[in-house]
């Protein structure tokens, strides 16, 4: 059973709604917010560019925002206990580690993990959905979907409510569904 007071999960596929809809709790919080991104700027790509320009210009002046595509663990220790956090996205953040080996992923991984539960109902995360249609065709394709995965399976364990955002509509499946248990 999670604990009550888990961070928040809100995961979805590509364009579903789920940064406006944390963007939305995060909003509701009486406390600052800091807004960890986890994408890193490319000016040689001028539609990635326009992405993240997109995302900025919804969020509120007075939100700080903090780049850290690499070292979350280490960013999550950095921010103040009075701050609310907004953390978007896991996905982004594996595809900036998919370098790791396993091994130095595993303890990368954990090493977030155990910094998400300290700062517990604090953190909002968004995770992208991957996996829902074919097993990709190439190894990297593979080993980002199956990280991700295992990632957000594991942060949602950890989390008090893990919303599902589809077609701009949010549903808390952790409410309303079943664990189903790790059978590796």
């Amino acid at each position: 059973m999670a604990e009550s007071t888990g961070p928040i999960l809100v995961t979805g596929p590509s364009g579903s709604g789920k940064s406006e809809w944390a963007e939305y709790l995060a909003l509701s919080s009486d406390r600052p917010i800091t807004y960890i991104a986890t994408a890193a700027k490319d000016p040689n790509d001028p539609e990635w560019q326009a992405r993240l320009q997109r995302h900025q210009d919804r969020r509120p002046d007075h939100w700080q925002t903090l780049e850290a595509p690499i070292d979350l663990a280490i960013a999550l220790k950095g921010i103040t206990d009075k701050n609310h956090i907004l953390l978007d996205s896991l996905g982004t953040w594996v595809a900036n580690c998919l370098g790791l080996e396993d091994q130095e992923w595993s303890r990368t991984q954990q090493e977030f993990i155990e910094g998400l539960v300290a700062v517990g109902d604090r953190a909002i995360v968004v995770a992208e959905e991957t996996g829902w249609g074919v097993v990709p065709a190439y190894p990297s394709g593979r080993q980002f979907r199956d990280r991700l995965g295992k990632l957000t399976r594991g942060v949602a364990l950890h989390s008090s409510q893990v919303f599902l955002v589809v077609a701009g509509y949010a549903i808390d499946v952790k409410q309303h569904g079943r664990e189903v248990p790790f059978l590796e």
